[in-house]
């Protein structure tokens, strides 16, 4: 899942980058109003975190013309301490919700977890697949009573491939949506992270869930079918 963060502060979204990446997030950021602009316009973000103070144009210009254009990605506005008015421009220019600086970083990703899952972009509850769970809120895994221990990245693509049950995936598409934009991955980045979520969720329970069809991508099915 593919989030911008739009923050000039280089060393803030150099750690909002590295903590989200942690979390499976694929991470672009932008350090000025124009760039976000761009960015935007160029890929599908799950959601945008969005200083207010940016150079070039502040986050309120920011997202008048992003709303203005019809671009409706569920957008997290960072505001100054105890700023009331700067939350109330927030909302008014069309952000989805606000986090005063400083905050918990823990707070800031349940609010973007919250802000996805009401733009639709992934399903809050859990996953299900046969006996394998997928829980998005507690990032657990499981396959019958087992419980299984997956990476940020590989929870990120067992998600994005179980909410597509039974479709064909590719892995270009896989590389454009839960690998940032200046990211050096190629398709065989893909195909490692595959095989490692293979013996898993898979092989040690003599099952096959995550199917290739070779020369177009990967398909998730039930056990069985």
């Amino acid at each position: 899942m593919r989030v911008l963060v739009v923050e000039d502060e280089r060393r803030l979204a150099e750690s909002l980058r590295a903590g989200l990446t942690a979390e499976g997030y694929a991470v672009d950021v932008a350090h000025d109003g124009r760039d976000a602009l761009w960015l935007a316009g160029e890929h599908p973000y799950a959601a945008m975190i969005l200083d207010i103070m940016l150079p070039g144009l502040n986050g309120y210009r920011v997202c008048r013309r992003l709303r203005a254009s019809g671009n409706a990605t569920p957008i997290l506005m960072l505001t100054a301490k105890d700023g009331e008015d700067d939350e109330i421009e927030a909302l008014d220019t069309g952000a989805d919700d606000f986090l005063a600086k400083p905050f918990s970083y823990q707070v800031l990703l349940s609010r973007l977890r919250a802000l996805i899952r009401r733009g639709g972009a992934a399903h809050g509850g859990p996953l299900r697949l046969g006996d394998l769970e997928l829980d998005q809120t507690s990032h657990r895994c499981r396959r019958g009573e087992a419980e299984i221990s997956l990476t940020g990245k590989e929870f990120a693509l067992l998600a994005f491939l179980m909410q597509r049950p039974g479709q064909l995936v590719g892995k270009d598409e896989l590389l454009r949506n839960l690998w940032d934009f200046a990211t050096t991955a190629t398709v065989n980045v893909v195909e490692v992270h595959i095989s490692a979520l293979r013996r898993k969720i898979d092989t040690p329970f003599g099952t096959e869930t995550i199917r290739t069809v070779r020369g177009a991508g990967y398909l998730v099915v039930a056990p069985g079918a």
